[in-house]
């Protein structure tokens, strides 16, 4: 009887407190040894969303291991992920989670469909002196506004490639809104790249950041000046745009994976073939083109006002609609 008695004991106390198996450890995959699992985790491997999102040739250069179990390491991550097909309903309800940033003017809010969107890259492109980066500092006082206010209560990274951020202009934009211009600026973490090679790794460095911090906008000013410098002439347009695609999809996957907005600026060239027209034109070409999600043209208007036209987006009926702003805040007239 007593023997009968301690067996009820044991299976009450397992039946309490039962064990629970780690499903979502990234040593739970197939050849992740603690080794292996620390060298992922040194280069921001640290889930298996992380990891199922990135290519084999990625993870074998990582941890040594061949491309095959990399290739099974990526399978399982998935499988475990359920990554497969979705409805479109449920899709919209993902959808939902979408922030809209404010611009801080009604008019490019309204053409925006609300403003700039969280998940996604949107470019802007101008001749210099047409308020793209003007619209960069707005935007990153802006997203620490309340979400009832057009903001999203988060923080920003600012990806600096000309030297154009000010921190007297978000001290500016700041009182406009009425944020303590001291929180304002600790809340913008701002890095200055040097060429394309550092551009690039500050914007896969941005994920740590991203961890800690509740970061909601990620901002490159701008985005094809290292480019267009470090890769001069057709014969170097292959390894530019094989390199820009690279840096596009790594900035498209931290908008994705982390429901972030990038904005990007970009600069501009004219098309010596052109008559008739405005002869100017985004450089980047296609590969800029296809990963930005949405387009916005800037260009200089009379009497100190600027002109936006959204030339590419996905959902909005009219792509072809411009407003104008003023010089000074981004405001309406």
């Amino acid at each position: 009887m007593a023997k009968e008695k301690v067996i009820e004991e044991i299976i009450e106390v397992e039946t309490k407190e039962p064990i629970v198996e780690s499903t979502n450890s990234i040593e739970d995959l197939p050849g992740v040894g603690p080794t292996t699992a620390d060298k992922l985790r040194d280069n921001g491997f640290d889930s298996l969303m992380s990891i199922a999102v990135s290519s084999p040739k990625e993870i074998s250069t990582i941890t040594g291991l061949s491309e095959t179990v990399s290739r099974k390491i990526i399978k399982v991550s998935r499988d475990k992920l359920d990554m497969g097909f979705e409805s479109g309903a449920d899709l919209l309800k993902r959808r939902e989670k979408v922030v809209k940033i404010t611009t801080g003017s009604k008019s490019f809010d309204e053409m925006m469909a609300g403003g700039i969107e969280t998940g996604c890259i949107t470019e802007c492109f101008g001749e210099f002196g047409s308020s793209k980066t003007q619209l960069a500092h707005a935007l990153a006082v802006n997203v620490q506004l309340p979400v009832e206010k057009g903001g999203s209560n988060g923080k920003v990274i600012f990806i600096d490639t000309e030297g154009t951020f000010r921190p007297e202009r978000i001290i500016q934009f700041a009182k406009g809104v009425g944020i303590d211009p001291e929180k304002a600026l600790s809340n913008i973490k701002v890095a200055r790249a040097f060429n394309s090679d550092h551009q690039m790794l500050l914007a896969e460095k941005a994920e740590d950041l991203m961890k800690k911090e509740d970061i909601k906008l990620i901002i490159v000013d701008s985005l094809m000046g290292h480019f267009r410098a470090d890769f001069s002439g057709r014969g170097q347009l292959a390894d530019r745009q094989q390199k820009l695609n690279k840096h596009m999809h790594q900035l498209m996957k931290l908008a994705n994976q982390y429901n972030t907005s990038v904005y990007v600026t970009n600069q501009v060239m004219s098309k010596p073939d052109m008559f008739f027209g405005d002869p100017t034109t985004a450089i980047g070409g296609h590969i800029v083109g296809h990963n930005s999600t949405f387009r916005l043209y800037l260009r200089k208007g009379k009497k100190g006002c600027r002109v936006a036209k959204l030339v590419d987006a996905p959902n909005l009926p009219d792509s072809e609609c411009m407003f104008w702003i003023r010089e000074e805040g981004l405001r309406d007239e």
